[in-house]
Formats: C-alpha cells, structure tokens, sequence
C-alpha cells in the first residue's frame, strides 16, 4: 500500500523541524502554510492534511479503509487547540470511524466486514478516524448492525451512542413516558438532536431548550412537543425550584446543568454527557436529599463491548432516528478544517458526517 491522506494534529511542543520530515503535503491540497490548518498556532495544536503510510499508524490486529468519519465536538476541541484533549501529539483526528476491513489478525474480523469504531483512544491517544485507513485494536471493532449504512453509522457515531446510552441509562433508572416531560439541553447539537428524535419515537414528551430562536420549526420537526427559549429561561436561586422534569438530558453543564438539578420531580434522573456551557456544577445536596434526584454520568466512549454491542442494536431497531436523514449532511474530506471553528461557534446543527472514501 502507497501513502494515504490524513488529517494530523500537532501540538505546541511538535516543531517545525520535527514530526514532519518524512511527511508531504496532499497533492490537491494547498501547498502554503497559510491555506491550510496550522499547526503550533498560537501555542496551540491544530492539524494539517499530510500523507502517510500503515507503518505510521499506532499498532492494532484490524486495518479499515474509512469509508465515512464525523465531527464531534471532542474532534473540534482537538483540532484547534481549544480544549486539552489530545494526550499524545503528533495523532491523527477523529474519534470515530466506519468502514470496511482490509486486513485482520484476529479471526473475529475478515476483510471485506463492514465495521465501526467510536471512542476508546480514537483521535486521543489512538491514531483515529480522519484517514483513509485506519488501524485499530480488534477488541474496539464493533460489526455493523443489519439495518444500517456504513453512512447511517457515522450519521450517529459517538453522538448517536451517547443519547441511545443516555436513555438506556435512564430507562435503567425507571423513567417511562407516564412520569411526566423530558427536557433535553443544547438541543440543535448532534446529540441532543438525535435523543430528540429517539425519546418522541419511544412515546416521551419531550421539551426542547435551546438559545436559537431560529430553530424553533426543525426542533418541532424532530420530535420536541415544547421549545423553552433559552433567553426566556429563570433560572432562580432557591435550592429547589418548582419541580418541572421528569428525566433530562443536558448537553450543556455549568449554570443550566446547576438548574436542572433544583427543577427535577421526585425521583427525576438526569444523563449529563457535555460541558458546552461550563465544567463548573454549583447546586447543594436539597435535589438529591429531598427529591431523590439522580445525576448520571455519561461517557460513551468508555462503555463496555457488550453493552455497546446492545447500544448500537438498539440505534439500528427502536431507537434508531427516523428522520436521521435530516439532521445529518455530508461534508467532503477536504472541507474538514472548516467545520472546527463553526461547531465550535454553535453555528452548527444536527450531524457532520466526512466522507473520506473517494467516489469509485
């Protein structure tokens, strides 16, 4: 196999003389500094289009030909020194990946298999799955479920696992449609938008809070039976505040997670899987104590094989998204270094899926 196209990061401490020697720019791509994505910009990491070879990559028994990637919020953090999420630089982005094997050392997988990869170490510690091939542990490979698209896949990926696992989470925590509304943060976010669409389907009435007044219509269209405006939101300062939700899903933290915690019913469960407004959580005990409200923590990339095996029968049977289609839209390989800034501006709504494999 000759070289392949990637999108590295860099971090502050990768110089210019180093890390990039044995390493070309794409053919196709611009060939300034100045028409690409940086790197060390500002002290920060950031990424570059480079070719590469297998040898490259961190080692793993199974090597996929990507067919599609997409962006998450993790991937724009790291590819624009945002955020602290890469551990190990130089590494190739993207937390997710579907495609098909190549080539495989454990008997599990045979080239030819369509497959999916979300979360682990991918684009962390893990070269991921911004690259025309990737390679993986066997024991993070996931068969594509019958039912779906390798597209459909990354039309999910870590999003879709994230709210599919949010609900299973709460659904372990006795919340059904009859206990009263659900209210899902950052609600235009990919996963919020796809919790949306799950959570109407399973028959929950589902309030959509969001800071875009412009969306009110698309929310509705998703599934959302209310849309709170974000500005039209009071918030109060009481330890406990007039118990509004039975199950909540919040995409946000900081002040709006904090509200949450004071606004639950008796025995409101709430799955807390991002931190776009803040890390910081100011609440007191009164929420836990007196209502018995839980707070669950979601880390999709971390679960367990056998229950991410489930997750994703579940994303392929009853909770799969029938307007999956509408919330995602694909974004061509090369244009990957503009959805960064704009995810991070929340410019975005629903899911970028990259197409990475070249048209036959």
């Amino acid at each position: 196999m000759a070289t392949f196209s990637a999108y590295r990061i860099f971090g502050e401490t990768t110089s210019h003389s180093t890390g990039l020697s044995d390493e070309k720019l794409l053919s196709g791509h611009p060939k300034d500094d100045s028409q690409v994505a940086g790197y060390e910009e500002d002290g920060k990491s950031a990424g570059r289009f480079v070719e590469l070879t297998l040898d490259d990559l961190d080692p793993g028994e199974v090597v996929i030909q990507t067919h599609y990637s997409s962006v998450n919020y993790k991937d724009a953090l790291a590819a624009t020194g945002a955020g602290k999420v890469i551990r190990r630089f130089p590494c190739v982005g993207g937390v997710d990946v579907a495609g098909v094997v190549v080539h495989s050392d454990d008997t599990r997988f045979k080239a030819g298999d369509e497959v999916i990869v979300t979360g682990y170490g991918m684009g962390v510690d893990h070269d991921g799955g911004f690259a025309e091939y990737v390679r993986v542990p066997a024991n993070w490979v996931v068969p594509l479920p019958q039912g779906l698209t390798l597209f459909d896949a990354m039309a999910l990926g870590t999003a879709g696992v994230a709210a599919a696992l949010s609900i299973h989470r709460l659904e372990q925590n006795e919340l059904r449609p009859e206990n009263g509304n659900v209210i899902v943060t950052g609600a235009t976010g990919g996963v919020a938008s796809l919790a949306i669409q799950m959570l109407a389907q399973l028959g929950y009435h589902v309030v959509a809070l969001t800071g875009k007044d412009t969306e009110h219509d698309y929310l509705k269209s998703l599934g959302a039976a209310e849309i709170l405006s974000r500005k039209d939101l009071e918030m109060g300062t009481r330890p406990l505040e007039k118990a509004q939700w039975a199950g909540a899903l919040d995409a946000v933290g900081g002040e709006t997670l904090a509200w949450l915690t004071r606004t639950m019913q008796q025995n409101g469960v709430i799955a807390s899987f991002g931190n776009a407004g803040g890390i910081e959580l100011n609440t007191t005990v009164m929420p836990f104590i007196l209502r018995g409200v839980r707070l669950i923590g979601i880390d999709s990339a971390a679960t367990a094989m056998p229950l991410r095996r489930q997750i994703w029968q579940r994303l392929a049977t009853d909770l799969h998204p029938k307007l999956l289609a509408q919330v995602a839209h694909g974004v061509p390989f090369t244009g990957l270094p503009q959805v960064f800034p704009l995810m991070l501006q929340g410019k975005l709504r629903g899911r970028s899926v990259v197409e990475i494999k070249p048209a036959a």
